[in-house]
């Protein structure tokens, strides 16, 4: 009986307010289609950790140097988000590779990962959650 009264106010809500409706759903599409468009997959940290095992992948993380020393992946670049075009070079021999971007929490990874594919670069992902996803799922972190 709940859901029947919630459903019917949820109907009554879009009748009487189709326009916000209307912009709502509007803005979810645009969402949808700009995250699917050349954006990179996300991974679970249990998937990376499984990538970064069975193909080797490189970890880049875009933090700031100073973020970055305070706790990392084991075996993380530090190339930060504002200098990711300067240090296209580094990351060169990884063309073919995996390699999976890594920010604070998973929101700032997805700019540096449409670069990284814009450069030619296959095998981009972003580790969803980002390294605080990381920590919440009990693994380990390098500092310095």
């Amino acid at each position: 009986m709940g859901l029947t009264i919630m459903m019917n106010q949820l109907i009554e809500f879009s009748i009487n307010h189709w326009e916000m409706v209307a912009v709502f759903l509007a803005i979810l599409a645009t969402l949808l289609f700009v995250e699917s468009k050349g954006g990179a997959q996300g991974l679970t940290p249990s998937a990376a950790t499984n990538l970064m095992n069975n193909e080797d992948a490189v970890v880049v993380d875009i933090r700031p140097e100073k973020e970055f020393n305070t706790g990392h992946i084991t075996g993380a670049m530090n190339i930060p988000a504002t200098k990711m075009q300067d240090n296209l070079k580094r990351l060169e021999k990884h063309k073919d590779t995996p390699i999976i971007i890594v920010c604070k929490s998973g929101i700032t990874s997805g700019a540096s990962a449409k670069d990284l594919k814009k450069a030619g670069f296959s095998k981009i992902y972003k580790l969803q959650g980002g390294i605080v996803e990381w920590q919440s799922s009990n693994l380990p972190l390098v500092k310095g």
